[in-house]
């Protein structure tokens, strides 16, 4: 009896090389990320989550991914998850903001980046993006007004838009 409990034990703790960690997981997602691998690194991903669900990096990479993807509803889930984790989290509203964007959902789109401005007033990428969302509204002014803030912050993409004359 004592060497099977022996046994038992080398075998318990040879086996625990071979258990995964959220960590490990994640880590493991980056990878296929960066290989343009997207389809796998959401799969990674979501076993990360499942792993260890209180980590909000894990959703904010997993909702990259599925915008990367195209799956923006999905995009939308993760980050409305990261934002009830912490709805201080301005990042998570200019993403979900974008992804709605994306869906045409322009009016709950300028919530989202209102919000992320109201958190950071200095945030070029939700200026940029409400630029975006005024645009498909039809006012173009208050695009302008957003493109021209989003430019003064050091926006790149605002640059090009006012470059080209959109607002002239």
């Amino acid at each position: 009896m004592k060497k099977l409990m022996l046994l038992l034990a080398a075998l318990a703790v040879s086996l625990t090389g071979y258990v995964q960690t959220a960590e490990s997981y994640f880590k493991q997602g980056e990878k296929k990320y960066e290989a343009g691998n997207f389809h796998d690194a959401i799969t990674l991903y979501t076993r990360a989550i499942q792993t260890d669900p209180g980590k909000i990096n894990y959703y904010i990479r997993r909702g990259f991914c599925k915008g990367l993807d195209n799956d923006y509803k999905g995009a939308i889930e993760d980050y409305s998850k990261v934002i009830q984790m912490d709805p201080k989290h301005r990042w998570a509203y200019v993403s979900r903001g974008s992804a709605k964007n994306r869906l045409g959902d322009y009016k709950s789109a300028m919530e989202d980046f209102n919000k992320a401005l109201e958190l950071d007033p200095s945030d070029q990428e939700a200026y940029n993006n409400r630029g975006f969302s005024k645009k498909m509204l039809g006012d173009k002014e208050g695009a302008c007004e957003d493109w021209q803030k989003s430019k003064k912050l050091g926006n790149e993409e605002a640059k090009i838009i006012l470059k080209n004359n959109y607002c002239k």
